[in-house]
């Protein structure tokens, strides 16, 4: 298996194979997970060369978690960015 990972604004598009043989592409939204039902053989994948690329993953499970830790590291600068913003309206 193998997956590659685009990443735009609030979209996720992925595109798998399995076994040589396209799965096809997925789109969900960032803060979803990826399961083998959403990879449809009708999509279409996104330019190879799009700045959204994201990278290349083994597993569906893998990209997931990658995901998780993307959406865990924003959530934290979010939330250092309000500290601050209040430290300095007080």
């Amino acid at each position: 298996m193998g997956f590659a990972l685009w990443i735009e604004g609030d979209i996720a598009c992925a595109y798998g194979t399995h076994e040589y043989r396209p799965m096809g592409a997925a789109i969900i939204g960032v803060r979803g997970q990826f399961t083998q039902r959403d990879f449809r053989p009708q999509r279409r994948l996104p330019r190879r060369d799009s700045r959204a690329f994201a990278g290349y993953f083994a597993s569906i499970g893998e990209m997931n978690e990658f995901l998780r830790r993307r959406l865990r590291g924003y959530r934290k600068r979010r939330t250092k960015s309000l500290m601050h913003l209040e430290q300095i309206l007080r």
